[in-house]
C-alpha cells in the first residue's frame, strides 16, 4: 500500500507523537511503500502499517482511508 508522507505525519500528531512526526518529515520519502519501508523506517516510529489501513474505529477510518 502507497500512502501520502503528511498523513503519516498527521497520525504521529494527532496521537501526541510530535518527535516521531519530525523524524518522519526527514526520514520518509513523499510517497511511502508500507510493504517497502515497514521493516525499518515504519517500525521505527512505531508504525503498523494494519493500524493506517482502517479497519472498525482504525487509524485509517480517521485518514479516510
Amino acid at each position: 500500500m502507497h500512502l501520502d508522507k503528511q498523513q503519516i505525519i498527521d497520525m504521529l500528531k494527532n496521537r501526541g507523537d510530535h518527535d516521531k512526526a519530525d523524524q518522519a518529515q526527514a526520514d520518509l520519502p513523499d510517497q511511502v511503500d508500507t510493504d517497502q519501508h515497514y521493516s525499518d523506517k515504519l517500525s521505527r516510529l512505531g508504525i503498523d502499517p494494519k493500524d493506517l489501513i482502517g479497519g472498525a474505529g482504525g487509524t485509517g477510518d480517521k485518514l479516510g482511508l
